[in-house]
């Protein structure tokens, strides 16, 4: 079955694949998912030939795995920056075989400083552990080296960046959308026969019908050969918006369309190459909204895990369903001419090009269908973002800032949502600053109400008065003073009274109290130990690194009945204070 769950088609009994690498052993075809070829001539490379031929062999065994030539192109750059290490060498290695280990770590040392060295050196790996040659002894051993990983340079938007791209985005994208629902309006007029004939409205709703059908307004041809469009007085000119656009998206349109939906869902720049347009859910007993059901494709994910379905809401003004529903709108009459010249076709994503006789130079994303494109390709995010004075393409910090702004995965895993989205955001690391010290504070004040708040002194004062623990130095300053004076606290709390003080008198009670805490724990749930014993128990701990463990352990040796009495009296609760 395929991915989509259709019953995959067997090719016919005689259907031989042509090889990846040609008989000279120095071209390697690859063919992508769209049907589309693309060669790389090893020959091109500046090392001996026979070098050249390993890589080809390597190159040509690993392409069957590429599913694109955005993928094959990556390692074919890496190759050449490899290539033109090796011919730098005093003295260059005739082939693979010929690599040596101080060879390799020169190469590692001027790659390994930068994220694009990084990952040169992980494409470059793969290809020339795949010659038998290099599969083991110490240059295996130098490939087989961890590459650290590459550390994510891409930042957030903050809000006013944020702003600035969405308000750019949304001004286009508005204005196209009246232009083409003013237009759907009159085509639709005209063709219930609303409009009176002949007259201004009328003869605009019959250049609308065939623009409709065809992707084209009614144009003559010039003695020159040029193509002229009629009509242009009444049309208000021979621009796009006068034009063709009065019923179809331009490229830069479409464009801030999918600036839009990336703010809104996360989506990957490649998700608009091959995202169908949406089916309505089904819901029972719901008229004021509509849910629809769109199949979101990630190759990334693995096989498998290709396709993912979501559903999203239109339920007012400010639901996230409402994008989707004008992006329906702009696009109808778009999707109908591409259904009815290619039926299998059925994208949401589809403008009207501005030159549809220029050849079609994008191998990697779906063919045009006459006159229309599908998609958002790099170059269009390029020119849109310099169009409207932007600091390079806006879909990857985009979707960075709609993964931390929503605080949860989108279409990846939970620790690339961690490790790779949140944890660097400088923006997540600012906002979260406050969280930092709160948590902090708290942590703080957790520590301090365990520990011994008390004084370690060398021996008693007459002036103090004796408690089971320590002697007060001054009860009517107590933190727990009772209504009518004095103090109320436990005995035991009197370790986190600063009127506390403890001397070598009292050592041999207090670390019998301490071990016969820590033997209450196995007998007793740890939740049940902890409520009641495990304050107490840290502030003896604190205590015994004030005391020092030598003389804690030498008290244990003094320990009298008088003490275990008082010690199992305090521990079952019946010495009140």
């Amino acid at each position: 079955m395929t991915g989509r769950g259709r019953r995959a088609v067997l090719p016919p009994a005689d259907h031989r694949t042509e090889p990846l690498l040609a008989p000279d052993g120095l071209v390697v075809t690859v063919v992508n998912n769209a049907g589309y070829t693309k060669a790389f001539d090893f020959a091109e490379l500046p090392v001996p030939e026979p070098m050249q031929g390993s890589l080809a062999t390597v190159f040509a065994a690993r392409a069957p795995g590429w599913t694109s030539h955005a993928t094959a192109q990556g390692y074919w750059i890496a190759l050449n920056a490899f290539a033109r290490f090796v011919a730098e060498l005093d003295q260059p290695p005739e082939d693979l075989g010929d690599l040596t280990t101080a060879q390799l770590k020169r190469w590692r040392a001027r790659h390994i400083a930068t994220n694009t060295g990084k990952s040169v050196l992980r494409q470059i790996r793969p290809l020339l552990t795949a010659d038998p040659r290099l599969a083991s002894g110490p240059v295996a051993e130098e490939l087989a080296r961890r590459i650290p990983s590459p550390r994510p340079v891409e930042k957030s938007y903050d809000k006013q960046e944020r702003e600035r791209v969405v308000l750019a985005a949304q001004r286009q994208f508005r204005s196209a959308l009246l232009r083409i629902r003013e237009n759907t309006r009159l085509l639709e007029s005209w063709r219930a026969g609303e409009l009176v004939e002949g007259s201004r409205e009328w003869r605009i709703g019959r250049i609308l019908d065939h623009l409709a059908r065809t992707g084209e307004v009614p144009t003559t041809i010039t003695s020159g050969g040029h193509h002229c469009v009629k009509n242009r007085v009444l049309l208000g000119g021979s621009g796009a918006e006068s034009t063709w656009g009065r019923l179809f998206l331009s490229r830069s349109e479409l464009t801030a369309l999918a600036v839009l939906l990336t703010d809104r869902f996360g989506w990957n720049l490649s998700v608009y190459d091959c995202l169908p347009a949406p089916t309505r859910a089904p819901s029972v007993g719901e008229t004021a909204s509509v849910t629809y059901q769109l199949q979101i494709e990630k190759r990334r994910k693995g096989r498998g895990h290709w396709f993912s379905t979501e559903n999203i809401t239109d339920s007012g003004a400010d639901s996230a369903g409402r994008l989707i529903t004008q992006a329906l709108e702009a696009t109808a009459h778009g999707r109908a001419l591409a259904a009815r010249l290619d039926p299998g076709i059925r994208l949401l994503m589809v403008a009207r090009m501005h030159y549809p006789t220029r050849r079609h130079q994008h191998t990697e994303r779906p063919r045009p269908v006459g006159p229309l494109a599908f998609g958002v390709g790099h170059g269009d995010a390029q020119w849109w973002a310099q169009r409207h004075g932007l600091g390079g393409a806006p879909f990857r910090r985009t979707r960075r800032t709609t993964v931390t702004r929503e605080g949860r995965p989108l279409q990846h895993s939970p620790g690339t949502h961690q490790s790779v989205y949140m944890l660097p955001d400088e923006q997540v690391q600012r906002a979260s600053q406050s969280v930092f010290e709160a948590g902090a504070s708290e942590a703080l004040a957790q520590a301090r109400a365990v520990v011994f708040a008390g004084h370690v002194v060398g021996a008693p004062d007459p002036a103090h008065q004796q408690t089971v623990t320590g002697d007060c130095a001054d009860e009517t300053s107590s933190p727990w003073p009772g209504p009518e004076g004095g103090c109320t606290a436990d005995f035991l709390l009197c370790l986190a009274c600063p009127n506390a003080r403890v001397h070598p008198g009292h050592h041999p009670r207090l670390a019998h109290l301490h071990q016969v805490l820590q033997s209450l724990r196995s007998p007793l749930p740890d939740g049940a130990w902890q409520q009641r014993w495990g304050e107490h128990a840290l502030r003896l701990d604190d205590l015994r690194d004030k005391v020092g463990p030598t003389a804690w352990t030498a008290a244990l040796a003094r320990v009298d009945d008088a003490d275990r009495t008082l010690i199992h009296l305090l521990v079952k609760g019946e010495l009140t204070p």
